[in-house]
């Protein structure tokens, strides 16, 4: 790796499966809401599944991916943190460790959101997520209460990353949402740009999040392990009206 002397020097940042993951949430979020809102149930369990692949994908590649998308890299301590408040840090290339709690919460407040609504049924119990089979019939109605609970705590974190973004826009005059288009980024310092990750890397991450989501979209079966019994009487008619 070599430093970019001059100032003001275009640097690769993101990749194009960030940039792609980030702005599917985006999407996906509203779109997700609007086709519960709507009642259409099984678009909201498909994109559901899309969701659960994409989040998968972005866990995976927080391990395996570029250093700028890596976690080790960009979650740091108090210390760090406490630094860059105080304006003493050096130059970051990628999220800065303010950043980087935004976006350990949305990435974590995404995940429980579609891992909750797996389990989830509705109130009549004639839709139900793929794994709701795995539990009792209370407990997926709970799980519909989180499901609804998490979405909101969702929406709260995203209204306050938006005025993150606002402020280091229009306060500290650094445009992050460009980058996240582009992929680059100009530095006012010399720094070092990130590695990226090999093709390998890039289709095992897919590989693994599209394996799981398809497995979880089966019900996630376990071989010689059967879903327990439904524990709720409509549930038991119900079970016996689909087989008819």
């Amino acid at each position: 790796m070599s430093l970019i002397p001059e100032a003001g020097a275009r640097v690769r940042l993101w990749d194009w499966p960030v940039r792609i993951c980030h702005w599917s949430f985006v999407i996906l979020l509203p779109v997700q809401w609007w086709t519960m809102k709507k009642g259409m149930i099984d678009w909201h369990m498909r994109l559901g599944l899309v969701m659960l692949a994409l989040v998968l994908f972005r866990i995976v590649w927080g391990f395996i991916g570029p250093e700028t998308a890596r976690f080790s890299r960009f979650v740091k301590g108090p210390g760090p943190i406490l630094a860059y408040l105080r304006g003493k840090a050096e130059p970051v290339v990628g999220h800065n460790p303010v950043g980087a709690l935004s976006v350990i919460a949305l990435l974590g407040l995404l995940a429980a959101q579609v891992g909750v609504g797996l389990f989830t049924q509705d109130v009549d119990g004639f839709a139900s997520g793929p794994l709701a089979i795995w539990i009792s019939y209370d407990a997926a109605d709970k799980a519909r209460h989180w499901h609804g609970l998490i979405f909101n705590l969702l929406l709260a974190f995203v209204a306050l990353h938006l005025l993150a973004i606002l402020f280091y826009t229009f306060v500290k005059r650094d445009n992050l949402v460009r980058p996240m288009v582009t992929g680059y980024r100009r530095f006012a310092e010399a720094v070092t740009p990130p590695r990226f990750a090999p093709l390998w890397r890039l289709a095992l991450a897919i590989v693994v999040a599209a394996g799981i989501a398809w497995w979880v979209s089966k019900g996630a079966p376990i071989p010689g392990v059967k879903p327990p019994p439904p524990s709720d009487p409509f549930a038991l008619a119900l079970q016996a009206f689909r087989r008819a």
